[in-house]
């Protein structure tokens, strides 16, 4: 794969699914509301991958490092992977009942860092675990973070 390309897709790959289950337990835990959370996994496929991919660019571009080409694959592959992993979190709620969802929400997306961790390690030859385990905390602590946000923000009312 193409480092520019690899770029793109890893950022988006990542940010699409720490921000989107961000923004499902914040939303679950305030609102309890199936259809808040599909909307709000629908809006945040779409404007925070354009915002993303908008932030990749302008770095790109100020690093006058890489050429035009570069820039636009990394770009066009940040859209494309954050949308594509955050789009994937309203199958299941689409299918099952708001708790379920949300416990298969994080299971996937905890899942995918995972792999997504273990093959950086093996290109990188680290410590799969570590940089397994190093990626999860991450993502958990965002899990956690938003919950208590949501369950906060839910007392505002």
């Amino acid at each position: 794969m193409k480092p520019s390309i690899k770029k793109g897709f890893s950022f988006g790959l990542t940010s699409g699914i720490i921000t989107t289950l961000g923004l499902i337990v914040g939303l679950n835990y305030s609102t309890h509301s199936q259809i808040v959370v599909i909307s709000g996994i629908i809006v945040i496929a779409i404007a925070d991958a354009l915002s993303d991919a908008s932030g990749i660019h302008l770095s790109e571009e100020s690093e006058n490092k890489h050429s035009t080409k570069e820039i636009w694959e990394s770009t066009v592959s940040t859209f494309l992977s954050k949308f594509f992993f955050a789009i994937t979190f309203v199958i299941p709620f689409l299918l099952f009942s708001l708790s379920t969802a949300m416990i298969i929400s994080v299971f996937w997306g905890l899942l995918l860092i995972s792999i997504f961790s273990f093959y950086i390690a093996k290109q990188t030859k680290s410590r799969s675990y570590k940089v397994i385990a190093e990626h999860l905390l991450i993502a958990i602590t965002v899990v956690i973070v938003t919950k208590f946000v949501g369950a906060w923000t839910a007392t505002l009312r």
